[in-house]
């Protein structure tokens, strides 16, 4: 059995500067952005990141402008050679890949979807769509059928002889997830993929990504600023800050055990309740509970505080999947509710 993540990102460093690799030794024995620039006139990207990102889950990279995030996902394609360090695709090193078989790679294993679209206006949508197998030498009427199938698939059925400039800027973006879908690759890179989008559109785009992930178990490395795009979409959370892993893990329980002040101050503004699933909350089963009825694992607290009426009184049986795997006293729902104080020291 194979037990290499799909990906793996191991001590890459990404150094900005005609003399990056000698830049090195600084940053390893602690010389931060600031003092790299103002030194050495170099700009510190990616330091020491290590990540592994496992088969069929979403991984989503978030940071605030300048993190690094969209320098890291532009590593795992080789769209930014790394100063040092290794990334491995499925146990491969990509970066012992020929010219040759990074091309292969990019166009059989890896998909991206873009934030601004990169749609090309001149091409129909189903043109855009089939465009990954055209260049992969498919003939015209198996990749337009593929491409028709997508399309459908995203809610785009009726206009394939449509032009990007006739599209809004959903459907535009949903064109973007049908090309990339129609490329059939293991592995999907989303810089930023919602982040040009209305609200409203926005959230019909993440459910939508979360519904197509749920049938086709995709591995998503998805680059978000938003904190709340992340814990609804992530897996695996990784969050940087100034080119460096903050903290990473499961959603939920970065959010109940922030690592560091700065992700405190981060996730303080979060509405707990909407984002907190009752798994992350509950305990272990007692004998002699009168439980007030069955909630499942994966319910957030916002549905059960409304089921309680907001009564603190109430213990519930939490099941999955028809089996009882723990209870909830809403006495604990109400503390985890309330975020921990940052801890810095004034």
């Amino acid at each position: 059995m194979n037990d290499l993540p799909k990906v793996r990102i191991g001590g890459l460093f990404k150094i900005f500067g005609p003399r990056d690799k000698d830049m090195v030794p600084h940053v390893q024995a602690g010389m931060g952005k600031p003092e790299l620039l103002e030194k050495h006139h170099h700009v510190l990207g990616l330091q020491n990141i290590n990540v592994d990102m496992q088969e069929g889950e979403i991984t989503v990279v978030m940071g605030l402008s300048g993190s690094g995030k969209s320098t890291l996902i532009r590593h795992l394609n080789r769209l930014i050679e790394p100063t040092a360090g290794e990334i491995l695709v499925d146990g491969e090193d990509v970066m012992e890949l020929s010219e040759g078989s990074l091309r292969t790679m990019r166009q059989k294993r890896m998909s991206m979807v873009f934030q601004k679209f990169a749609l090309l206006p001149h091409r129909t949508v189903l043109q855009n769509a089939a465009m990954a197998l055209e260049v992969q030498g498919v003939a015209v009427d198996e990749r337009n059928a593929e491409g028709r199938k997508w399309l459908k698939r995203v809610g785009l059925d009726g206009f394939e002889n449509h032009y990007p400039a006739q599209l809004s800027g959903g459907m535009q973006q949903r064109v973007g997830i049908a090309r990339a879908l129609t490329a059939n690759t293991d592995i999907m890179l989303m810089d930023e993929a919602f982040s040009a989008l209305d609200p409203l559109i926005r959230t019909d785009m993440q459910n939508l990504l979360l519904e197509l992930q749920t049938e086709l178990n995709k591995t998503i490395i998805f680059i978000t600023h938003d904190l709340d795009e992340a814990l609804k979409l992530a897996d695996h959370l990784v969050i940087l800050k100034d080119g460096a892993v903050v903290q990473q893990g499961e959603p939920q329980n970065i959010l109940l055990n922030p690592c560091d002040p700065y992700i405190e101050d981060f996730v303080s503004d979060i509405n707990r309740a909407r984002v907190l699933r009752v798994k992350s909350v509950m305990s272990k089963l007692s004998d002699g509970v009168a439980y007030e009825a069955d909630v499942e694992a994966t319910d957030n607290l916002e549905s059960l505080i409304a089921k309680s009426g907001g009564d603190t009184q109430y213990t519930y049986r939490v099941v999955e999947g028809g089996k009882p795997v723990g209870q909830l006293d809403m006495k604990d729902l109400m503390k985890a509710l309330v975020p921990r104080v940052s801890s810095t020291v004034s």
